[in-house]
Formats: C-alpha cells, structure tokens, sequence
C-alpha cells in the first residue's frame, strides 16, 4: 500500500484552498446582487414618495447602475490583468457597500440616480477580476464548475434580496417616517439600504487575506504576423509564455477587433438574454402585485424560493450538459450550452405573463430563471477558454460592459416604456413583460446559433496558441 506523498497533500491544499476563494467571491457576488435587486421590491413606496414613473423607477435599476461601468469597467479591468486582483475586488466591495448605504439617506429622486450609479462600481471590480482569479485558480477541465458556482451568486443574491427583503419592504410600508442625526428625516423603507449594504464591508477585509494566484497560460504577444499566415492571426498572436509580457491596450483593441465575429455575436448574444432576467427581476414582483393582488412579501417570498433553487439548477444543468457534450467530441462547447440554456429561458420567459393563474406563471418562471442563470455561466466560461490570460479581465470587462448597457436598459427600461407609453396602463405590465420576452428571446437565440460557429474556431485556434507554448 503506497502512503500519501508530499506533493499528493500540496495538491490537496491547493484545491481546497481554491475552493475556499470560489465560495469566498461567490459569498461577495451574492452580497452584490442583493445590494442591486433589494431596490426592485421597493419600487411601489419609491414612486409613491418620490412621485415618479414606472419610467424613471426602471433607469434607477438599470442605467444608473450601468454608467459608472462604462467609465471605469475598461481601466479597472485592465488594472486586474497587471496588478492585484484581490485589491481591486476588495476596494469595490467597500465603495459599493458605501453607496448602497448612501441610498439610504436619499431625500429626491437625484440623490438616489447618483447613489446608485456607485453602486455600479460592484460589476466594474467584481466581475472581471473574480473571473480571472479563478481561470487561474483551475484548469481548463475543471473552470466550469468553478465558475459556475461563482454565477451561482446570482441566484443567492437575488433570492435572499427576494425573501428576506420582501418581509422588510412589507414591514417597512407600516412604518413611519424617521428622524436622523445629520441626514434629516426617512422614510421607513430607507433604512433597509443600511442594513443590506453595510455588512458586506467586512468581506471586503476578508478578500484581502485571500493569496493571490499564479497566472496560467500565460502567453507572449507579438505584432508582426508569420510568412504565409492567413486568417484573424493578423495581429498580436500569442506564440510563446512570458510571464512578463502586458499587451498593450492596442494590442487587445486590435486583437478583439480581428475577431468581431466572435466577440460581437458572444456580447450581443448574451446581453440581449440578460434583458430578460434583468427585466425579470425588475418587474416580476410588480407584475405579480399589480395581475393578481399579492404582497410584496408573499412575492418576494415565492420568487425569492424559485430563484435560489434556480441556481443550484443551473450548476447540474450546465455541468450535465457539457459532460453530454463532451462525450460528443463537440468543440463548440460552452456556447452550445449556452444557446440550450437560452432556447429553455425563453420558453418560459414567453409563458410566465401570460399564465392564466400566478401558480401556473410561477412554474414558467422556473425555466425561465434556470435557463438564463445556467446560460450566463456557460457563457462567461466560454469566454475565459478562447481569451489568453493577460486579455481576460479586459475581455470580461467588455462583455459586462455591453451586458449592463443593453441587458440592465433594455430589460427593466423596455419592460417600463411599454406600460407607460404603448399600454399606457399599470394593470398592463404582463403584457410588457410578454413584449419584450418575445422580442429579446428572437434576438438572443438568432445571434447564439451564429456564435456557435465562430466558437468552433476560436477554440481550435486558442488549443493551437497552447500546443505551441
């Protein structure tokens, strides 16, 4: 019998020491979606002390969240390709914790756009950085699961903002206005910012113990294209490792650039997909107030039930799927579960508004919350597989870009203007809902089948980057 050897135990270490960081930035994704979804359950007090529209409500959620991305998604990521990941994730956890916070003593409409639009610092640090520490963190073979766990705060976060936050919305509807030291009186809803945004500071304190990992695959750009070279190799051409090498931001400008195709299908794609879990989340707990009389927290409870074993789903779902296809031999991998995933939302993003009762809409809603989940991870794998390393953070960082500006406007936006400005209704929301998970989910799944092909070659040209380094 052969005992345990030194380097059996290291290993051993080292995974679970992997692990430990996943459910660490999974713990602060969570803490991030509640800190986002919290406001959507609100929507009914905010319009009624603010005096605003459905309008107005749907750029709170969405693009004011969105534009600090598209200020600073871009130069913080390219931060994490060169410099402490871990900082950076820690440094957004405290601002956004703070600017949460902020949204609690709010006194207009203003005041809170502008709180909000810090809270978007959340995505712009979390998301390409935490993908990039784990494409480091496991191999090829194993970053799936990895990174499937980690979108599994998607579903943690909104499900806990779902139930926990329903009970205090609907506690919060009875009280009376306070009075505060320095900020004046609030309304009773206003305190429950404090209470969703604070705590996670203290995960921010966590995040700066965590070690930063080695970089792997690691490859060396370079700009001049090889003697009888064809094809999108034109330019920055991964050909060797060297663990000094940054590409500049030229390089990966013209390296994204030679391969639109791919990128511009993948972002598109999946962005118009996350219009409909964007402006799920934004309208469903209205949707089912204003269709069929029910509370705030007897919705946020339902759905928030739905959504958490949604992602738990989802994990089994894309995990299942890829080892189907695996066996296959297929090249196109991820993406194709990912255009599964998207064909499964948008049959049940179709039936949901239009279930002839709210137990029949909550089953739809089911698929419609796994597929999109399940989608968003095989997707954000698939992205880490075809982009060297030193491109991944900024690669991520693009696509959450394109994600927020179309998925956080369209969704919740598209969903509102239909009730305010087609319906011209409030009792008509189901049928904006419908609209527009007729209309994204043609899109997404046209642009998926499209990506599916560039996929197939973008895979076999990164495998050959490999082989050769």
């Amino acid at each position: 019998m052969h005992g345990t050897t030194s380097a059996d135990t290291s290993t051993e270490r080292s995974k679970t020491y992997a692990w430990y960081v996943v459910v660490l930035l999974t713990l602060i994704y969570t803490v991030s979606f509640i800190d986002r979804q919290i406001l959507a359950l609100m929507i009914g007090p905010i319009r009624r002390d603010f005096g605003i529209s459905d309008t107005q409500v749907s750029l709170l959620i969405g693009l004011a969240f969105a534009l600090f991305y598209t200020f600073l998604g871009i130069p913080i990521a390219r931060m994490a390709d060169r410099h402490s990941r871990r900082g950076i994730i820690a440094a957004g956890v405290f601002v956004w914790c703070l600017m949460t916070a902020a949204c609690g003593v709010s006194h207009n409409y203003g005041q809170l756009f502008l709180a909000r639009v810090g809270v978007g610092v959340g995505e712009a640090a979390l998301g390409p950085s935490a993908l990039s520490m784990i494409s480091d963190y496991f191999p090829q073979q194993s970053r799936g699961r990895a990174i499937s766990f980690y979108t599994m705060g998607i579903s943690l976060g909104s499900a806990l903002a779902m139930i926990v936050g329903g009970q205090l919305v609907a506690n919060a509807l009875q009280a009376a206005p306070i009075s505060v030291p320095l900020f004046g009186e609030l309304y009773g809803w206003q305190p429950i910012f404090f209470m969703v945004g604070l705590p996670g500071i203290v995960l921010a304190a966590v995040m700066l113990t965590v070690t930063e990992p080695e970089r792997r695959e690691k490859l060396k750009f370079v700009s001049a294209q090889p003697a009888g070279a064809r094809g999108p190799q034109s330019h920055g051409i991964p050909t060797a490792t060297d663990a000094a090498d940054h590409p500049s931001l030229a390089t990966v400008a013209h390296f994204i650039a030679q391969r639109w195709r791919l990128y511009g299908s993948h972002f598109l794609g999946m962005s118009v997909a996350a219009t409909l879990s964007y402006g799920f989340f934004a309208w469903i707990p209205q949707t089912f107030v204003r269709t069929w009389g029910w509370t705030i927290a007897q919705v946020g409870l339902a759905y928030g039930c739905i959504v958490a074993v949604s992602g738990v789903a989802s994990i089994f779902l894309v995990s299942g799927l890829a080892s189907w296809l695996t066996v296959r031999g297929s090249r196109d991998l991820y993406m194709r579960v990912a255009l599964y995933c998207v064909i499964l939302a948008v049959v049940g993003a179709v039936l949901t508004p239009i279930a002839p009762s709210p137990y029949l809409s909550l089953l739809m809603l089911f698929p419609a919350t796994v597929g999109t989940m399940a989608a968003t991870a095989a997707g954000l794998t698939g992205l880490m597989v075809v982009t060297p390393n030193q491109m991944r953070a900024q690669a991520s960082a693009l696509y959450y870009l394109v994600v927020n500006l179309i998925g956080l406007t369209v969704g919740p936006t598209g969903i509102a203007l239909f009730t305010d400005k087609v319906f011209r209704s409030d009792a008509m929301l189901r049928y904006s809902v419908l609209c527009v998970a007729c209309l994204a989910g043609a899109f997404a799944i046209g642009l998926l089948l499209y990506n599916v092909r560039q996929y197939r070659l973008a895979y076999e040209e990164a495998q050959s980057w490999l082989r050769a380094a």
